[in-house]
């Protein structure tokens, strides 16, 4: 599967100009690809005011994904700010090109930041069947909870979209490969540049980690396309030659929801 996640600096809570920035970035993609990534909240920044930049599953932004998806014939993926029922959410959505979308509800929400205070968290994992791949989606402070991402579904690839900051950056390299590796899983984290309207510095660190633990692709912290390919047969054969997975534990997740 050949993949380009692209990371960039955000414009704080402007959603118009950040789909114009994304627009002309996709627009540099020529060849044929299967998926694209975004950054968590990739039209606002990592904002703790939602009622102002909130959208709805039949917003603009999601219309815009649709439209890429199938103009591109890819995938795209990204979370943004969704209401829905009078709540908030953190919505990481899977758009196929065919325009059907799949999506998932950040479970972990930053207390630090106070987003648990204005964002209602996900109640269930979201495994996602695309190309004959199953592909796990979470999004950031997710990262830290390796119970959430444990590879009791088969999956064969984990994304990671975030907002996470230059500060606290060595803990983004490590975790992802630390999934990685006790997933025997490709691990895909997407993060965003730039800083935002609280002073936050960001510097990327987008990647790609194969199953065990050896970088696809390298993190870079300048703002563009980081381009990749996944080799599903080469995953298998991992997985077939060491075995890690069978002598997994066994548990049930419970959310705390």
């Amino acid at each position: 599967m050949q993949v380009i996640l692209i990371q960039g600096p955000l414009i704080w809570e402007k959603p118009k100009l950040n789909r114009d920035y994304f627009e002309e970035k996709i627009s540099e993609i020529l060849e044929q690809i299967d998926l694209i990534v975004l950054p968590e909240m990739f039209t606002t920044g990592f904002t703790m005011n939602p009622s102002a930049v909130a959208e709805s599953m039949q917003g603009e932004t999601v219309a815009w994904l649709k439209s890429f998806a199938k103009a591109k014939k890819c995938a795209i993926t990204g979370s943004i700010v969704i209401q829905e029922n009078d709540n908030f959410y953190n919505r990481m959505l899977f758009v196929f090109p065919s325009g059907e979308i799949q999506h998932y509800d950040k479970s972990h929400l930053f207390t630090l930041a106070g987003e648990e205070k204005v964002y209602k968290p996900g109640n269930q994992k979201v495994i996602v069947d695309y190309l004959g791949w199953k592909i796990c989606m979470l999004v950031c402070y997710d990262l830290r909870f390796p119970v959430l991402s444990r590879n009791v579904e088969d999956y064969d690839l984990l994304i990671y979209v975030a907002n996470w900051p230059q500060i606290r950056i060595n803990a983004w390299d490590s975790l992802l490969k630390a999934r990685a590796i006790e997933n025997m899983s490709y691990v895909l984290g997407v993060n965003r540049t730039g800083i935002d309207d609280n002073g936050h510095s960001y510097n990327g660190h987008s990647q790609i980690i194969d199953c065990l633990g050896n970088y696809v692709v390298e993190p870079e912290e300048e703002e563009g396309l980081l381009k990749g390919i996944l080799n599903k047969s080469e995953l298998i054969e991992m997985r077939n030659k060491f075995g890690f997975l069978n002598d997994k534990d066994n548990f049930e997740l419970k959310f705390k929801n």
